[in-house]
This record gives structure tokens, sequence and C-alpha cells, in this order.
């Protein structure tokens, strides 16, 4: 068996795949990776990766794939319904990176409500700005989920036991066994919430899920916390409503553009940013390299 890691991989993991395979690290971009795979069984994928309709084409023609892993949350970078589609089998390792995209995304809200980004670099500069850095708590404010998914469910709990009052909107509907409220609509949701955070794959049409339009409808001072997708905010939106005051602030993890974001944005006095590292811990690494190696043996029905 031979597998290819194109974006890489816990070492841990890739030694446990040396016991039962031929393993190559090397990232492949879209126009050669199909070519590529005709000499592979497996492909286990990060975010950046892209799986799309020519290069499981190739992959098919060839014959010899039978399995693609993304070893992380979202598998939006990968066409997995054609690639079903053609046989191919597409599993990804939901669960692994968890709690730390959860605990990333409850930072995120501490910072957005604390100035943490903001004064770190004002001190840093030699200026002092206590009296300007007036926040607020997170006990006894509303926060919106949107997306109820692995993640959420985790930073709900972080988020109920800080004394927040947690609201959650999901697609596939309430979940009956969750002590948070559900609202039905997205467009409710958001109304009334002090704080929003996302948690959904990209859209279909890949258009922005919060745009100008949505954003007008939210509660003044509202804060956005994104560790999600970019582009599920529509970024120019944002900054006008930042401008406006609309927006208190935005913590986000996640952009359009990567590595290579809207410069306005990430500039902007309001907003947190970091480098999309929500899975960046070493307890999910490790967990997104076990998982992996157990879908390959699962999928390969290796004892």
């Amino acid at each position: 068996m031979k597998i290819l890691i194109t974006d890489g991989l816990a070492n841990d993991a890739v030694e446990k795949m040396k016991e039962f395979a031929q393993v190559d690290m090397q990232f492949y971009p879209e126009e050669t990776l199909g070519e590529a795979l005709k000499d592979y069984d497996v492909l286990v994928v990060r975010s950046a990766t892209e799986v799309r309709q020519k290069v499981i084409d190739q992959a098919v023609a060839h014959g010899k794939l039978k399995l693609i892993i993304r070893a992380g949350v979202g598998i939006d970078n990968i066409d997995h319904h054609y690639a079903r589609e053609k046989g191919l089998s597409v599993r990804n390792t939901p669960s692994a990176n968890s709690n730390a995209m959860a605990e990333l995304t409850l930072a995120q809200l501490f910072a957005v409500s604390r100035f943490v980004a903001a004064s770190n670099v004002t001190m840093r500069q030699g200026e002092w700005h206590k009296k300007e850095y007036r926040g607020v708590e997170l006990l006894g404010k509303k926060i919106g989920l949107i997306g109820f998914g692995h993640t959420a469910r985790l930073l709900a709990d972080k988020c109920h036991a800080l004394g927040m009052d947690v609201y959650y909107f999901d697609i596939v509907g309430e979940d009956k066994n969750s002590p948070h409220t559900f609202v039905p609509s997205v467009a409710e949701l958001i109304k009334e919430m002090d704080y929003i955070t996302l948690h959904t794959p990209k859209t279909p049409d890949g258009k922005p899920l919060l745009g100008k339009e949505e954003i007008a409808t939210m509660k003044d001072g509202v804060r956005l916390v994104n560790c999600a997708r970019g582009g599920l905010i529509d970024e120019m939106a944002l900054v006008d409503a930042l401008n406006a005051g609309k927006v208190a602030a935005a913590g986000l993890d996640v952009f359009l553009n990567e590595p290579t974001p809207n410069e306005t944005l990430v500039n902007h006095p309001n907003v947190s940013v970091t480098p999309h590292i929500g899975a960046q811990t070493l307890e999910a690494q490790q967990r997104v390299g076990d998982e992996v190696v157990s879908v390959i043996k699962e999928e390969m029905k290796l004892n």
C-alpha cells in the first residue's frame, strides 16, 4: 500500500503508517495532483490541498486510489459527493480538532471583550491606554452559535460555565439532549445576541452567511467570532460595520484569502486576528494523526 500525505501530519502517525505502508509526504498543486495519484491507494490532505473533479477523474482513471482522508473537520476542499459517486471513500476526523478549536474561539471571545490583542500591541509601542480599554464581561451575556457540531457543543458548555446564556441554530434542527436554547433560524438567532460565533462549513454557493443585510439586523455593539471558515462573513461589510460601531469587535482565525488576508480588516484596531491556528495544538495534532491511522486501517481492512 502507498499513502500520499500532502499537507503534513504528526510524526507519530506517520511512523505508525510506515509499519504497514509506504508513506510519501509532498505537496502537489491541483494541476499536478491528479497525475501523482496514479501511484497511491490513500490520499491524506488538510486544508491547503484542493481535490476537485478534475483531480478525482484523473485518479479514478488510474484505478489505484481508494480512499481520501481530510485530516480535520471540514471537507469543503474536496468535491466529496463527486468522489463518492466515482467509487472513492471520503473520510474526515470530525472530533479530533474540536476541543482545540473551541478553546481558540473562547480565547477570541475574551480578546474581543477585553482588548487583549490591541493592548498587547500598543504596550509594546510604549503606549498606556488603561482608560480607553474599558471592556465588557462575558457573564450574563447572550451568545448565539451558528452551527452545532462537535466544536460548537464544546464551546457552548464552556460558555455556559462562564455564566453566558447560550443559544444556537443548526440546519439539522434541535438537539433534544442539549441544555442550551435552540433557535429555528439564523435570522432570528442573530437579532438579540451580544456575541455570535460561527461553526459551519462554507455555504454551497460560496456566498457569505453573514453579509451587510444580516449584520444590519444585529444588536448594536455585537461582537463576532469566526474560527470556522473564511468567507462566512462578508469582510468588507464587516469593516464597514466596525467603522460605524455596529459591530464592536471581531475575532477572526480564518479569512477569505489565506495566507494574504484583507489588510484593512487585519489591521483594524477592533479586530483580533490569528493565522488559522484553530487546530494547532500538540494534543489536537496527535488526535488527528491517530484518527487518520484508524480510518486507514478500517477502510483498507487491516488488522
